[in-house]
Order: structure tokens, then C-alpha cells, then sequence
């Protein structure tokens, strides 16, 4: 299907693009003249293609598992033993991952904790107050390698981040989760939150700098009905008081709307809130609210109760979502009287109040994030999480560890969102096969009340395409630099007459060929080639 797919005169039309024709023009033209040339990325591509059409991809073993041959007692035996080898497999890759909650972990961030009240000369005392967290956030590059060693090209990345007011800082908090040296062995996935690479910054500059380019990747002003809003689906609608975050994620989806970290211009006026919440009043379809921003738990106790008041008393609204990171990267936001507050608005048969929140690696967990997602867990409140799979969270078994972490402090994973395909985000852009391979290698093997996160693609406009819903995407060409392009389908394609999505992938060749420059034995990715 995929070669067919790949080969029809439609994908030629949508990709601007024939491979065939590209082939034909490698055989034919001396030394590629005129054409683009091919990668190896380009050849692997093909390579396998072809394997897979013959049935000669070699990812499985010849012999037939030896249970099969057996019935009863004997059988379920050695079914039992294959199972356990499998459990085992997996569980010697998490093992090599860091986890916030081991106890040489917790002692080391004991002491980096100590070294950055002694630099700011604070007390413990003011360390669990979440506002002196937001005073001191870490806005500069020579205050940072103060605190932990960078790199140069850290350094340098975060010195012209500055120097182009792009968004960044870091909260003292989330500083003590990285460890002094810059080698990254354990976080690694920490620093790629919040330290941009040197591209990221370039592509910034040079995109903000250009008159007539757009950065609304998802395409949000074509489905904002009025300011403060976001809608699209017919159920659900985005509520954005607020557009600031205690710290930026670099992959963040609303980069191009985002002033700086925590900045006082950020939240809406109370005349556009006003408005908003009156729109959402006067569309008797929605009956759920999802409040996001920004960081809503930013405002004020008393913003934010005023908030949940006013969409509590409109009577169609069952289910009120609530987005934030704080539990992450300031969990000291977290107290009981924001707590009571929130849960307050909390009842069940009538209304639900739910904690959308965002965890990446399970060296983000800690004790203090645990305390914060069972403040809310013991109002029977469920706090969900939204992963965003990046390159840094890519290798084998680490988001099954994670999602097996998260389960423990009372977090339930809930969606897996592949990275956006924006120019600027390119380092931390993992192919669409990876998530697949993923999902049926690794995940496949928790239990199912610890694999409960949907990965998902955010179509620009459209919303989210379910990846494993093979009949959702198509792959519709392979580029000579050795991307694959993809068709997505529309999620009312049945409803209602929309257009497609076309979208360029990652390269498989380069991103095996990055992992492997960080210490992977790529022989563990080799089957990644044959999802689509």
C-alpha cells in the first residue's frame, strides 16, 4: 500500500514531486547534473522500501517461537519465559535512565539546591515561596554558568538569545533538577528544556526579522472566533488569560505569542477576558473549557478563583481543564490555598475540574513534584500529562519509564504529542515512525493502566491526527535528502469536506546517525524503517 501510495499520480501532485521521475533522472543524467543530489539517507529509504515489498525486511528471527509447538501446561511455560526475557529487555534500558525519586539523586539536588540560596544569599524559608522563585529566575547567560557549567555553545546560545529578546529563563527550582557539569549524562533532557540550541536562536532572528513571516505554526488566528479564544472541535474550546510562563519550553507551540519569561504584559485585559468568557457563555455547544496560556497558575489566587467562578456558574460547562507546568518547574506555586481554591469549583456529577500538566523525562519527577500532583489528588482531582516526544526523550524505553514513574506519584499519561514541524524546533524533531515503534516495542509492554497516553500529530488548523490510526496518514513520496512525506487526513474528514494536511518528516538516516552520536547502539532502532 505504501509503495502504491508513494507511486500514484495524486501523492506526485501533493508532494510537487515525482520519485519515480527522480529515479529515472539518476539513471539517465552523467553526475546528477541538474538534479538534486541523493543522501544516504535517501538510499536507506529505498533500500528498505524495497525490502519491505519483497518481504525481506529480516526483523524477525526464522524460527518459530517454541511455545507454539505445544499445548497446556507446557506451552504456557515457555510463553511465560518468552514474556519475562521481554520484560527483562526492557527493563535493562530504563535502568539506565536517571529517575528523580533515587535517593543519590534527591542528596545531589539537596546540594545544588544549597549552592543557588548561598549565590542569591536566601533562605530555605523563601525557597518554598513560589513568588521569590519568580523574582529570581534566571534571565542571563552569566548568571547561569554561575550556577551550573555550560557549554560554549550553551553560552553563546543563550548570550544572543538575550541579545535578541528571544524568550528565556529558568526558575531557581527547575535549575536545581540540572547538575553542575556540563557533560549531560543525566540531564540531558532538563537543559534541552529550556536551553536553546544555537539553530533555534538563528532561526528566531532571522524568521522575526522577516516581514512577511508568520511563526502561528498551528495556525491559531484562523481558529481564534474572538481574542482569548481558541476552537477546533465542537465540544471544547482554549481559554488563554494568560501568555506567560514561569519558564519557555524552546519547543513551545505559542513561542510567537510569548513577550518574555514571566512577563508583567502578559495577561489578558479584564475587558477581553470579560469578553471571552461571554462568548464561551453564548455558545450553548461547549461543554468543556480548557485554561491554558501561558502558565494559568501564574495569576493570582484571587484571578484565578474569580476565573473558575464565572465559567462555573455558566450551566453548560461539565469539565474545566486546567494547564499548567508548575508541578514541574514551580511546584512551591502549588500551596493549599491555591489548592482549595481550585477544588473548591470540583463536583462530581455536575462539574469537573482537571490538572493538564507536563512532564518530559522521569528525571523531572521529584519529591516536590509528587507533593504538588497529590495536593490536588486528594480533592479527587486527576492530573493528567502531555508529552512532547523530542529527540532528548527519544531513546529506547525512556518514555515507558517515564509514564511508569508517572503513574506512581498519581499522574496519568495522556497524550504524546509529536514534536511541531517548525523550522526553528528541527533538533527536536523525532520521525513519525519513531513514535510507532515506540508505541508497539516499548509501550506495548506496560500494562495498560500505565500506557494510557494517545500519541497524537497536530495538523495546523485542523487539530490532532491519531498516529496509530494507520488509515488517518499517508506516506506519499521520499525527498533525495531522505525525508518522508506525509498526507494527514483531516479528523472530520467524514463529516465534512476539508482538505488535507501535507507534511515533510525528519529524516529516519539522520536521526539514527544523531542517537548513534550520543552513544546508541542503533542496531535497537533497525525496525524503525518499516512503520509508515
Amino acid at each position: 500500500n505504501v509503495f502504491r501510495s508513494i507511486l500514484s499520480i495524486r501523492s506526485e501532485r501533493l508532494a510537487g514531486y515525482s520519485l519515480l521521475q527522480y529515479i529515472d533522472d539518476l539513471l539517465n543524467e552523467e553526475n546528477f547534473k541538474g538534479i538534486e543530489e541523493p543522501t544516504a539517507g535517501f538510499f536507506a529509504e529505498l533500500e528498505h522500501l524495497v525490502k519491505a515489498v519483497v518481504g525481506k525486511t529480516g526483523i524477525y528471527s526464522e524460527k518459530i517461537p517454541a511455545f507454539v509447538k505445544y499445548e497446556g501446561t507446557k506451552a504456557s511455560k515457555l510463553r511465560s519465559s518468552d514474556l519475562s526475557k521481554m520484560a527483562r529487555t526492557g527493563q535493562k534500558f530504563m535502568d539506565r535512565y536517571p529517575f528523580g525519586l533515587d535517593d543519590k539523586v534527591i542528596r545531589r539536588r539537596s546540594v545544588n539546591k544549597t549552592r543557588i540560596l548561598k549565590y542569591f544569599d536566601a533562605t530555605e524559608f523563601e525557597w518554598e515561596e513560589w513568588k521569590w522563585h519568580t523574582r529570581h529566575i534566571i534571565r542571563d547567560a552569566d548568571t547561569l554558568n554561575a550556577l551550573v557549567r555550560l557549554t560554549n555553545k550553551e553560552y553563546r546560545a543563550v548570550k544572543l538569545a538575550r541579545e535578541f529578546k528571544i524568550p528565556f529563563g529558568i526558575t531557581p527550582y527547575y535549575l536545581s533538577l540540572m547538575d553542575k557539569g556540563p557533560n549531560r549524562d543525566n540531564d540531558y533532557a532538563v537543559r534541552a528544556q529550556v536551553i536553546p540550541p544555537l539553530h533555534y536562536v538563528e532561526n528566531m532572528k532571522e524568521s522575526r526579522d522577516m516581514a512577511d513571516c508568520s511563526m502561528d505554526f498551528m495556525l491559531e488566528n484562523d481558529t481564534s472566533p474572538i481574542e482569548g479564544i481558541t476552537r477546533r472541535y465542537p465540544n471544547i474550546v482554549i481559554l488563554k488569560p494568560i501568555l506567560t510562563c514561569p519558564q519557555i519550553c524552546v519547543y513551545c507551540q505559542r513561542n510567537w505569542e510569548i513577550e518574555d519569561v514571566y512577563s508583567q504584559q502578559a495577561a489578558l485585559s479584564k475587558e477581553k477576558l470579560e469578553k471571552a468568557i461571554r462568548w464561551i457563555e453564548n455558545t450553548p455547544e461547549i461543554n468543556e473549557v480548557l485554561i491554558t496560556g501561558g502558565d494559568p497558575l501564574l495569576l493570582s489566587n484571587e484571578k484565578i478563583e474569580n476565573l473558575l467562578s464565572k465559567l462555573s456558574r455558566i450551566k453548560h460547562i461539565e469539565r474545566i481543564r486546567i494547564g499548567t507546568r508548575t508541578p514541574v518547574t514551580l511546584p512551591q506555586r502549588v500551596t493549599d490555598s491555591l489548592v482549595r481554591n481550585i477544588t473548591r469549583f470540583h463536583h462530581p456529577g455536575k462539574r469537573e475540574i482537571i490538572i493538564i500538566t507536563h512532564f518530559e523525562h522521569p528525571y523531572e519527577i521529584t519529591p516536590q513534584a509528587m507533593t504538588a500532583v497529590q495536593k490536588f489528588r486528594r480533592y479527587g482531582i486527576e492530573v493528567y500529562n502531555q508529552l512532547v516526544y523530542t529527540f532528548y526523550n527519544s531513546r529506547k524505553f525512556e518514555v515507558s519509564l517515564l509514564r511508569h514513574k508517572l503513574r506512581l506519584i498519581g499522574v496519568t499519561p495522556y497524550y504524546t504529542f509529536n514534536t511541531k514541524g517548525k523550522n526553528e524546533t528541527d533538533d527536536y524533531r523525532v520521525p513519525i515512525p519513531r513514535l510507532l515503534q515506540e508505541q508497539h516495542e516499548e509501550a506495548r509492554l506496560l500494562p495498560g493502566t500505565v500506557r494510557t497516553d494517545e500519541i497524537v500529530f497536530n495538523v495546523p488548523r485542523l487539530g490532532k491526527n491519531y498516529l496509530r490510526a494507520s488509515q488517518h496518514h499517508d506516506v506519499i513520496s521520499i525527498l533525495p535528502d531522505g525525508r518522508r512525506v506525509y498526507e494527514f487526513h483531516p479528523w472530520e474528514k467524514k463529516l465534512a469536506l476539508m482538505d488535507t494536511y501535507v507534511y515533510t518528516d525528519v529524516s529516519i538516516y539522520n536521526y539514527l546517525q544523531r542517537l548513534k552520536a550520543v552513544g546508541e547502539n542503533i542496531s535497537h532502532y533497525k525496525s524503525i524503517w518499516y512503520y509508515y
